[in-house]
């Protein structure tokens, strides 16, 4: 990622300096990749600025559409003025342009404390003073959630149809990292399907870890490795999958986030949750099983050609809690450990026959 550019220098002569002001989740912060492409297409010669929580910084050196990521540190629910105002100061007069992606009324003020003299995004939070190209979202029209953030960097008028390309994330894979990866973890030449069991967003969109478990010992009688990722809290849920069962690695909070891009992409396939690293996974490459309850497919599906959706579409779904309010939760219980088997043997057999 390029060093920041003097005022007056990014992008080259001439090119336009654009600042996007990025999502708060892992999963929005790849499908914000959609958008930088987009603007790096239609925008030849400009310099796209990134701010972002710190921890989502390893994903953004991942893009190669990004050429300088700016570090907002701000805890979750906390207003952070302080931060947000010294975040400002640093980009006074270096950027022609703002994109605000979150619709609350903060995530709008570094742009506006910044002096950014044409700041856009949809309106919401009473943000009247804070953008001054404000956009009315239609939600018939830009039904998920990439659709949104790439319409944001295209003229209104072309926006508005809702016929624009999405194009797909791509996330750049380092070698050297996954092959050092292999030979920290001892990972096993067996091929390798992914496992993310969790989902920050609440147990409702968290398939059994009896179903994983289940199918996890099914993959590795058929000769595979099963690598379950996620960070520091899915760790007791990695070890409930992989304990006492050989060939499944519980790498549940010892890898980085920008590790899991590298192991991902090593995959064969992947099973997994409505999640952060499902796009991740979906944004290299690899083959992925996606598992919906509470959510929905239509919203945010992964994106990429090589996806299955598991999705039983019952009458209490996609609810969009974080528990299921009817306590059952069938949506994923009665997603069974076998259709995934099948699903994910029928897909190895087409694999091979492409390679």
């Amino acid at each position: 990622m390029a060093e920041p550019a003097p005022p007056g220098e990014e992008g080259g002569e001439g090119g336009e300096r654009i600042l996007v002001v990025g999502p708060s989740w892992v999963g929005d912060m790849v499908m914000a990749q959609s958008l930088l492409m987009t603007l790096k297409d239609r925008h030849l010669g400009c310099h796209l600025g990134v701010v972002a929580p710190g921890w989502s910084l390893p994903i953004l050196e991942r893009m190669p559409e990004v050429d300088e990521a700016i570090a907002l540190d701000v805890g979750h629910g906390e207003f952070g003025w302080a931060t947000r105002r010294a975040v400002a100061r640093t980009l006074r007069g270096r950027f022609d342009r703002a994109i605000v992606l979150p619709r609350s009324w903060k995530s709008a003020l570094v742009p506006f404390l910044a002096g950014i003299p044409r700041r856009t995004g949809f309106t919401g939070e009473q943000r009247l003073l804070l953008l001054n190209d404000r956009r009315r979202l239609d939600k018939a029209v830009l039904d998920q959630t990439v659709k949104r953030f790439v319409a944001l960097g295209l003229p209104a008028d072309e926006a508005a149809g809702g016929g624009f390309p999405i194009p797909p994330p791509r996330l750049v894979v380092d070698d050297d990292n996954l092959a050092e990866l292999r030979r920290a973890h001892g990972l096993s030449s067996r091929p390798a399907i992914g496992m993310m069991p969790g989902a920050e967003y609440g147990p409702a969109k968290q398939w059994p870890l009896e179903h994983f478990r289940t199918l996890a010992e099914a993959l590795v009688a058929e000769g595979f490795e099963v690598r379950v990722l996620g960070g520091p809290k899915d760790a007791e849920a990695g070890e409930a999958i992989a304990r006492e069962v050989d060939h499944v690695r519980n790498l549940c909070g010892q890898t980085r986030l920008a590790d899991a891009v590298d192991l991902l992409a090593d995959c064969r396939q992947v099973v997994t949750n409505d999640s952060g690293l499902m796009h991740v996974a979906a944004a290299t490459g690899t083959r992925v099983h996606a598992l919906y309850g509470s959510s929905s497919p239509a919203y945010t599906p992964p994106l990429t050609d090589s996806a299955e959706i598991h999705y039983l579409a019952l009458e209490c779904s996609p609810c969009f809690q974080r528990t299921c309010p009817l306590g059952h939760t069938r949506c994923l219980v009665e997603l069974s450990p076998e259709r995934l088997l099948t699903a994910v043997l029928a897909a190895e057999r087409r694999i091979a026959v492409e390679e």
